[in-house]
């Protein structure tokens, strides 16, 4: 009988990429993949470390899989032991520590470890047992890790990783020191990827990079080169972007955009504040009337496209008047979809060394205020497309109300239920299905091609 292994992905969609990569090597050497329960022989999770809450649910789940199975190998990969090496190899619940640029050596560490474990001839400790590290210098290294995924859970969309790193250093994160610089993936291998996802069913591809906007600065390419060749792949019918810097949107670039007929006109532009003070203590490196250049030029380049955001309540020192002034410019700009995050202190930032940091109780109140907001807007932008023909793209089946679905996104990620088994197709959107049924799930009627929406 072969030997099983679970995997649990905590963070990002680069992490989830890699994640289902790691999935795909050990599935090739012949493990079985089983959910993360116990039984697993092998637990591997991607960990994240981008707050100080991250890091603790990473260590959470090493110490429940070493619960879940006392004698498998749990194996610790990713951003959380890149930044805390040595407070990994110390605990008790973790057999390998994979860093960064090093998940695609998963295989060889097993069989390292396995050999050191028999033969007894690794430095022992962490309770007696063997601890095998691989943890690159990112500080110095320029390598892209080759991963390449050919097939995807999901059959008719995938999120592949073409750019890591990041040169940023805003002031409240750490993914720099977990991720390392910019490094990007060649076109070639991109294409590649593609190509092949395209050949096994796959429609529509996520670019995602730890910092798209600087995909090929250390090439000499660009993302537009990249969105042009991934454009010419046939059998791909959408293109969709992760998240962007505000600074690569310009009208020349916002026109180039839109004459890629296959690129969603889906933008997620992070913001963060929309307080010009705020952004200068979070080391942002544009102003809130720059934001608000950016939205209106892709306002005009695209016929109401759908632009998402991030937003940091509570970043030390930001007065009521500060939050007061991201409050107008949400409502003046009027976001489809504004994720909000509760600044979380990071030790090893500047910004967790800051005075000034805000009582967790005013966060909260921030919060909710901002999450109203949002979803007064997402109602809006929803309501902007009733009576509008859209293409709805099917992704996976579920049940509402008694009854089977297929659902997916219009290109403006909206989310359709649709009672057929067709992929893609045309949709008028006429109303909702019903937030008490499905929140945010907008109904196709396929006899009349009209989709419920608000």
């Amino acid at each position: 009988m072969g030997k099983k292994a679970a995997l649990h992905n905590l963070g990002c969609k680069v992490n989830a990429y890699e994640t289902e990569v790691m999935g795909r090597l050990l599935e090739e050497a012949g493990y079985e993949i089983v959910p993360f329960e116990p039984g697993a022989d092998v637990y591997v999770i991607n960990t994240c470390t981008v707050t100080n809450i991250a890091d603790r649910k990473s260590r959470q789940m090493l110490h429940r899989a070493r619960k879940m199975n006392p004698d498998a190998i749990v194996v610790a990969a990713g951003c959380y032991v890149q930044t805390s090496t040595e407070a990994a190899q110390e605990d008790p619940a973790i057999d390998i520590v994979l860093g960064n640029n090093r998940k695609n050596e998963l295989l060889e560490a097993l069989r390292l470890f396995e050999e050191a474990r028999a033969g007894k001839d690794m430095d022992r400790g962490n309770g007696g047992r063997a601890v095998y590290t691989d943890v690159a210098d990112l500080g110095t290294s320029r390598e892209y890790e080759h991963m390449f995924l050919p097939k995807t859970q999901e059959h008719t969309r995938a999120c592949i990783k073409v750019q890591d790193g990041c040169n940023q250093f805003c002031s409240y994160c750490i993914i720099p020191y977990a991720r390392g610089r910019v490094r990007s993936r060649t076109l070639e291998d991109v294409v590649s990827e593609v190509s092949t996802l395209a050949e096994n069913g796959c429609q529509e591809v996520v670019l995602t990079g730890i910092h798209l906007s600087s995909y090929g600065a250390d090439t000499g390419s660009s993302l537009f080169a990249l969105i042009q060749a991934v454009h010419e792949v046939e059998g791909i019918s959408r293109i969709r972007l992760g998240s962007l810097e505000p600074g690569i949107i310009t009208r020349e670039s916002a026109g180039i955009l839109a004459s890629f007929s296959k690129l969603c006109p889906h933008f997620h532009l992070s913001l963060q504040s929309g307080c010009d003070e705020t952004l200068k203590r979070m080391n942002r490196k544009y102003t809130s009337g720059e934001y608000a250049e950016k939205c209106a030029v892709l306002r005009e380049a695209f016929s109401n496209p759908a632009l998402t955001t991030d937003v940091i309540v509570g970043f030390p020192q930001e007065t009521e008047e500060e939050f007061e002034t991201t409050v107008r410019f949400l409502e003046k700009i009027q976001l489809y979809e504004t994720h909000i995050f509760k600044y979380s202190r990071r030790q090893g930032t500047r910004a967790a060394a800051m005075p000034g940091q805000i009582d967790e109780r005013i966060k909260a109140e921030r919060s909710d205020r901002l999450i109203a907001l949002g979803e007064k807007n997402r109602r809006r932008f929803a309501a902007s497309w009733q009576g509008k023909e859209a293409e709805a793209l099917m992704e996976e089946k579920i049940i509402l109300d008694g009854k089977e679905y297929c659902t997916g996104y219009t290109k403006e990620y909206l989310r359709a239920a649709v009672r057929t088994d067709s992929d893609l197709l045309n949709v008028k959107l006429t109303g909702c299905l019903g937030e008490e049924i499905a929140p945010h799930i907008y109904l196709l009627n396929l006899s009349e091609k009209d989709c419920n929406i608000f």
